[in-house]
């Protein structure tokens, strides 16, 4: 054989098969649909032993099969029940019980028996599962949107060692819930607008609720029913105008990012200087290069400037929860308890704490 004529032929086991959307069907209706499959089975069998009568004996009886005796035979015999009173005389319709009949007989058993079995299992399987995942689900994310925004924020929480079993994904978009969940997080599809998929994601019992969506308006209807169904959560949004950020504050969002507003200061700051907006723009991704991060403050550091932390850049902390500059005066020396925020190089980030502390991580990308 050539290599051309090699080529040429198809090999079964790497050929690249289309995949088709799935056929989505309720329970109910896939069970209907194969009962009456498998009564058309039926129906023809008791036209076949009707129409052929002659050719059959009952043994319990002198007179000819009768309609009502031909669908008491091909029902005991289509469900292998078979008690033997009528039986196929003429070899013609035995010929028939054995190249039409008996196929039919396997094949209703198969249909009605096994596929119907197989579908109440999957189903109760199914329950089985859901209800087991949402009594577990306790103090987890929830993800509204799992487009590049929504990637990019689970990303981030993978990254600062998120339990993936956390996190939970909704979107209105088949192709995005097969992503999510091959990348091993659970996910709802449907609308986040509709309080019934809120709550199928156990929005009440949520810690924290990062909403991407492409539309302001969605997300501001989206913000006010989770703060409706969830007072405590921490609501995280991105919007896309400056103009509508007042809104979603108001509608119960803790944080607004602007992404349009974000991405075009981006954009701005490298048409003035490359080197600020490329300094910019590895903070904002990850990988390599410069790294934002929050931790707690170690032993060590506890009475010193944000200046004298080694290693790492101090631009924040954090004290009563509330953010302060590195310049402020009121954090001149650092306290027991405090968080800093701080750029570090990103090789630094599986590197131990000297006192073991906390740390999250949010961005880093190698500078050019």
């Amino acid at each position: 054989m050539n290599s051309e004529e090699g080529r040429s032929r198809p090999a079964w086991g790497y050929q690249a098969l289309v995949s088709l959307p799935a056929r989505t069907s309720t329970p109910t209706r896939e069970l209907g649909r194969r009962a009456l499959f498998a009564l058309g089975l039926l129906v023809i069998t008791v036209g076949l032993v009707y129409f052929d009568r002659g050719a059959y004996q009952d043994n319990n009886a002198d007179h000819v099969v009768s309609l009502v005796d031909a669908i008491y035979y091909a029902t005991v015999t289509i469900t292998t029940t078979g008690y033997g009173d009528i039986t196929p005389v003429a070899t013609h319709a035995r010929i028939i019980n054995a190249i039409l009949i008996t196929p039919m007989r396997i094949l209703f058993l198969v249909l009605l028996v096994g596929t119907t079995l197989e579908v109440l299992a999957n189903e109760g399987r199914r329950v089985f599962r859901d209800a087991r995942w949402r009594k577990r689900m306790r103090n987890h994310i929830v993800v509204v949107g799992y487009g590049t925004k929504g990637r990019a924020a689970v990303k981030t929480l993978e990254k600062n060692n998120c339990n993936p079993a956390q996190v939970v994904i909704i979107d209105g978009r088949p192709s995005a819930i097969s992503d999510a969940n091959i990348g091993g997080y659970a996910a709802i599809e449907g609308d986040a607008t509709r309080r019934d998929i809120l709550r199928r994601a156990e929005i009440s019992k949520a810690r924290e609720v990062i909403i991407t969506l492409d539309r302001d308006d969605s997300a501001i209807l989206v913000t006010l029913t989770v703060r409706q169904l969830n007072p405590s959560a921490h609501v995280v949004v991105a919007v896309r105008e400056q103009d509508n950020a007042t809104l979603i504050r108001q509608s119960g969002a803790d944080a607004v990012v602007t992404s349009s507003d974000a991405v075009g200061r981006l954009l701005g700051l490298s048409a003035v200087s490359p080197n600020l907006g490329t300094v910019i723009e590895d903070l904002l991704s990850s990988g390599d290069g410069l790294e934002v991060s929050e931790r707690q403050v170690t032993a060590d550091e506890v009475g010193k400037s944000p200046g004298e932390v080694m290693g790492e850049r101090v631009v924040a902390v954090v004290r009563n929860k509330t953010l302060r500059r590195f310049y402020d005066p009121t954090v001149a020396r650092l306290e027991t308890g405090d968080q800093l925020v701080v750029v570090r190089r990103s090789d630094q980030a599986a590197a131990p704490l000297p006192s073991g502390g906390e740390r999250r991580e949010f961005g880093g990308r190698r500078g050019r």
